[in-house]
């Protein structure tokens, strides 16, 4: 019955190592490990410590005492060295910061990247009309409804986001004007950014559709769970849909770019003697979350979208008007990732969990079986 679990997660620019075993801690044995740590400051090397730490008992503290020293040797503090005994468990954990030269020549790759980006087309000129007359408050919705009108497909997109579970009534709405006054400018804007993104950045091949699928269903799951924890801001729920489709724009990014646009940026990393290790890793999606919000700013796309592509991933760095949304988004994608099996439960943030009430694996099991069985049976996902 006993066991032995090992976990490596990295995360934003930490790398976590941690060692559990479900054997707990005496009162005794943890006094005497914080006793190993604490004096393990009085050692200058390691002979200092084999003299003066080794004895006949089991855990003599050696190993402690050489780790604290290894992380003084690459100047962490050994508060990045924690042991501890929690739920029965007996924990271990090391946080190291990556590695100062790798997370430089991501960020230049990533700077790099988006000056490129300027060869990628700009959002449909339909939608950027339709923009500005909802940003004009001398525009009329009689206006509006004509621009939208003009364009079969954006009017079929429309009537039937206004009949979708989100905002259906009893009577089907049939009429433009009915639908835009059902679901707001603020619903409207956001389905114009997501209808033209998604036309720019392309949906034609296999891993474009993947990655689509996948925000699809993130963007489900985020107006869900924004429902369920905001039900005092309406304009969380309102953009929690936008939000969680676009989360991903920055991979999306690398399958939409032209070949002569990597071609490009694959010369201009050579020039700068950056490793081409780290474009493979740009490719596979580090750092997607800073190239999408840039390229979002770049097409004028509200702070909330911007802010939520950007810290999906470490929603607790968020401004602080932004955080609950971009926690949404995280938990959304987290869950989708989850029932793919790519993410475990552990790596799923707890604080950010009590948001929605969960506190173990089987609460969160039950809500993700809820939350795919009804992705599946809604047919109104644009």
């Amino acid at each position: 019955g006993y066991y032995v679990k090992t976990i490596f997660h990295v995360k934003n620019d930490l790398i976590r190592i941690e060692t559990r075993n479900n054997a707990a801690l005496t009162r005794f044995e943890f006094k005497r490990i914080h006793d190993k740590i604490a004096r393990a400051h009085q050692y200058k090397n390691i002979n200092d410590a084999f003299s003066q730490v080794l004895d006949e008992t089991e855990g003599a503290g050696l190993g402690i005492v050489i780790m604290i020293l290894m992380l003084e040797k690459i100047n962490v503090s050994d508060e990045n060295f924690i042991v501890l005994s929690e739920n029965g468990e007996t924990i271990v954990r090391i946080l190291l910061p990556l590695n100062k030269t790798t997370q430089d020549e991501i960020q230049t790759f990533s700077k790099e990247l988006v000056t490129l980006v300027d060869s990628l087309p700009q959002l449909p000129d339909n939608i950027v009309s339709i923009s500005k007359l909802l940003n004009d408050p001398k525009s009329k919705l009689s206006d509006i409804a004509k621009q939208i009108s003009n364009d079969v497909a954006l009017t079929a997109d429309l009537l039937r986001i206004a009949n979708s579970a989100a905002f259906s009534r009893v009577n089907p709405c049939t009429r433009i004007h009915e639908a835009i006054t059902r679901i707001g400018t603020r619903g409207l804007q956001n389905m114009l950014l997501s209808i033209g993104a998604i036309s720019s950045l392309g949906s034609s091949t296999k891993q474009q559709k993947a990655l689509w699928k996948h925000s699809y269903q993130v963007a489900f799951y985020s107006f869900n769970i924004a429902r369920m924890c905001c039900t005092s801001s309406q304009t969380n729920i309102q953009d929690s849909y936008v939000c969680g489709l676009l989360h991903d724009m920055g991979r999306v990014v690398f399958e939409s770019a032209h070949p002569n646009l990597l071609d490009s940026f694959k010369k201009k990393c050579t020039k700068k003697a950056l490793t081409p290790e780290l474009f493979e890793k740009l490719a596979a999606g580090v750092n997607h979350a800073e190239i999408g919000a840039e390229i979002a700013k770049k097409w004028n796309f509200p702070d909330s979208i911007v802010n939520s592509i950007r810290y999906h991933h470490s929603p607790e760095k968020a401004p602080e008007e932004f955080k609950t949304l971009t926690s949404i988004i995280y938990l959304a994608n987290m869950i989708s990732h989850y029932q793919a099996g790519s993410v475990d439960f552990y790596q799923i943030d707890p604080k950010i969990l009590k948001l929605i009430t969960v506190s173990n694996e089987v609460e969160l099991e039950a809500l993700s079986a809820k939350l795919s069985l009804a992705f599946e049976q809604d047919d109104t996902v644009m």
